[in-house]
């Protein structure tokens, strides 16, 4: 089959090559190009139409969470797999629910690094070992939004009313009511109010 073509998003020098070996080497995926910073890694996308973006959270221009969000929006085609040093509980969540379809620790095995470009190009979630662990051992129900749900509950948040977030959103009253509905019964929530405050302390927005 045709390799995953891969774009590598990370200001270190030595872990990008260190990565590219590994990619080009694994018969699997191939890297297209590199980014080291936010704004290099918007223009290298929109050239090389990759199947998976590798992207470091710590970059020297933006923060690795925006851009997934804004990546999603902007190529919603394309998976993206968060590789970093972080590790905490909800930096993780904040990730995922900006829109990564995997989450893999920089001294992962290497095995994993190629699984998770295989995994989430499969249109599968795939988190590394130590992190599928750490949220399991949370207990905490998994939620898993839409970004259009995202959307919305971000303007929910900022306390836009559903006639103002129709308008945002360009969508019709109803649908909005109905994503509204859909958002109280994912995060069992029983009003506005305790959807904000869920909204906040698991930092899904």
């Amino acid at each position: 089959m045709d390799r995953i073509k891969v774009v590598i998003v990370d200001d270190h020098k030595m872990v990008v090559e260190g990565l590219r070996k590994l990619i080009d080497e694994s018969q699997v995926a191939l890297v297209s190009d590199v980014a080291y910073s936010a704004q290099e890694a918007i223009s290298v996308i929109v050239r090389c139409e990759p199947h998976v973006v590798l992207l470091d959270i710590n970059l020297p221009d933006a923060s690795g969470l925006d851009l997934c969000r804004q990546l999603k929006s902007t190529f919603p085609d394309v998976k993206i797999v968060a590789l970093t040093s972080y590790s905490d509980y909800s930096v993780v969540k904040r990730m995922l629910a900006n829109g990564a379809s995997g989450y893999v620790i920089k001294n992962a095995m290497p095995d994993e690094i190629i699984l998770s470009i295989e995994t989430v190009y499969k249109n599968q979630q795939f988190l590394c070992e130590e992190i599928d662990v750490m949220l399991h051992r949370r207990g905490e129900p998994q939620v898993w939004l839409t970004n259009r749900e995202t959307e919305l509950l971000r303007y929910i948040v900022d306390g836009f009313t559903n006639p103002e977030i129709a308008d945002r959103m360009f969508l019709g009253l109803e649908t909005i009511n109905s994503y509204r509905k859909n958002l109280l019964c994912k995060l069992g929530a029983r009003n506005t109010a305790m959807l904000v405050k869920i909204a906040m302390e698991r930092m899904l927005v």
